[in-house]
């Protein structure tokens, strides 16, 4: 999932701010120029418009609405998908899954209610239908919101699918044939859900991250195959509404992208605990489907190394939660002279796309946004990449610190982080000649974290001891992805752990575990 996190771009008036947090610019211009700079305005005498845009995900989506704030007439080629994959099909219908199913969870915490003095009589029923709705309507509610915003602010709206023609400047429209131009074009594609070879998806037993948003029915036994970030919060959603849930892992480890001490804590908070068990070091190399409440789905597993098999179950359905792959097929990319590696478009870091990522050129006047250029794949991420691409077309050079930018994973408790994993400041630390620094926060001893019957977790601080800089966080708890936006905007701002303990936090506050992590790095005690 990419399934993400916060987004940005869904507000059209604090697009332009935003970007303040995230990126480092190399010029001296502290705010966006006005909409009504006439120095910004480009002729678009020899175009139909100065920036068009393929693809109308948050990426595209921002894109487009910071090159309208700088008064570029501007085209965003939906292709029929405005919202993309984080408004249909990723963060915001997930999240909408995860606020019912949570609810359903905490009300059926008997223990933890009667702590609190709470008792609900009866069993705790929910209706399927009815949560399914809930992330559809959602979904609905905020793809309108973006195409409004859109039109409102003077942007074209092409309903096709752009593809470049292999001339320069033009792209398009795949539904109608017609070619437009643009003096500067912004690919936008975004990505899909990866299926692995030998896995038959029919999106009903056997299904992606896109067939699970539909919530068609609520298995007894799912098996999630990958247990990055889609594949736990799906598992914190079924367990929620009654599943039990096998992990299938190709790696020797669960949850293998994330920091090793927050997973070992995930482990225990979000798995063992519950009606969860797993494999790791196994691929699913057959996954046949069934029919609900007939036939099971059969997974035919074998060993990652020796490709031995080692084990069949059945089961009553299966994610494939494996990774996503750019959506850059047929896009006229070749015609370009733009070679892919796995679908991905390489880019430098200004985003102006390469012929190829080994020693490329830079193709003029064409950018890469998002999950098709292998940056970072995120929704926000791909926002402020679309912003940073605009910056660099009005001749405000711009670099997006992707070392700055937050991700989360919508778990109950959640786990959010931004920089390195410990492991990789280890690597860094050791190569670029720094001592790392490590101080933690513990939500046990956080009032309000007590007071919420929410004692569980950690917030660990990685910094540079010799700059006093931090270089990361990572969070498990209550309210993690809240929480870790102060610590992007350390990282970005260049925030020293003593500056950070110098700094008073509301009392009492979920954030005082990040005090009490930034004051033990300079061996300050916080109560």
């Amino acid at each position: 999932m990419r399934l993400t996190l916060f987004v940005p771009a869904l507000l059209a008036a604090n697009v332009g701010a935003f970007t303040t947090s995230v990126a480092r610019t190399a010029t001296t211009t502290s705010t966006f120029a006005s909409s009504s700079s006439s120095a910004l305005r480009m002729s678009s005498d020899e175009y139909d418009f100065d920036v068009a845009v393929i693809g109308c995900g948050v990426g595209g989506h921002g894109a487009a609405l910071h090159a309208r704030g700088q008064s570029l007439s501007t085209a965003v080629f939906a292709g029929g998908d405005v919202g993309g994959t984080c408004v249909n099909r990723g963060c915001v219908p997930s999240k909408a899954l995860l606020a019912a199913s949570g609810r359903v969870r905490d009300m059926q915490n008997e223990h933890h209610l009667e702590s609190m003095g709470i008792k609900v009589a009866g069993e705790i029923e929910y209706d399927r239908q009815g949560i399914a709705d809930h992330a559809k309507n959602l979904a609905s509610n905020i793809k309108g919101n973006l195409e409004n915003s859109l039109i409102g602010l003077g942007c074209e709206v092409v309903e096709g699918r752009g593809v470049l023609t292999g001339k320069p400047h033009e792209i398009k429209d795949e539904s109608t044939g017609k070619i437009y131009t643009a003096k500067d074009i912004i690919l936008a594609p975004g990505s899909v859900p990866f299926v692995p070879p030998g896995v038959t998806v029919d999106e009903k037993t056997v299904y992606t991250s896109d067939g699970a948003l539909e919530l068609q029915f609520v298995p007894e036994w799912v098996a999630i195959i990958g247990s990055g970030y889609i594949g736990l919060e799906f598992s914190d959603v079924y367990t929620a509404l009654g599943s039990e849930v096998t992990f299938i892992e190709a790696l020797p480890n669960l949850m293998p992208t994330f920091d090793r001490e927050i997973a070992k804590q995930a482990e225990r908070l979000l798995i063992r605990d519950r009606p969860i068990d797993y494999r790791t070091g196994v691929f699913a190399a057959e996954v046949t489907p069934g029919i609900p409440g007939e036939k099971p789905v059969t997974i035919k597993m074998i060993d990652a190394d020796t490709k031995e098999h080692v084990e069949t179950i059945e089961v009553d359905a299966a994610m494939v939660a494996t990774g996503r792959v750019p959506n850059t097929s047929n896009m006229g990319l070749e015609d370009m002279g733009i070679e892919t590696n796995r679908g991905f478009v390489a880019v430098n870091d200004k985003m102006q796309v390469l012929t190829k990522a080994d020693g490329g050129d830079v193709v003029p006047n064409v950018y890469c946004i998002g999950d098709a250029n292998s940056k970072m794949m995120l929704a926000h991420a791909a926002s402020a990449q679309g912003i940073s691409a605009v910056e660099n077309i009005v001749g405000r050079s711009h670099e997006v610190d992707h070392d700055a930018i937050p991700a989360a994973c919508f778990t109950h408790p959640e786990i959010a982080m931004v920089g390195p994993t410990e492991e990789q400041c280890i690597e860094r630390a050791e190569k670029e000649g720094w001592t790392l620094g490590k101080s933690q926060g513990s939500f046990r001893a956080n009032s309000k974290a007590l007071a919420e019957g929410e004692g569980a977790g950690i917030a660990k601080v990685l910094y540079n001891k010799d700059s006093g800089k931090v270089v990361a966080v990572h969070i498990i708890g209550i309210h993690a992805a809240d929480l870790i936006q102060e610590c992007a905007n350390a990282v970005a701002a260049g925030t020293t752990v003593k500056e950070l303990s110098m700094m008073v936090h509301t009392h009492p506050t979920l954030c005082e575990v990040l005090d009490e992590a930034f004051k033990g790095a300079v061996g300050m005690s916080a109560h």
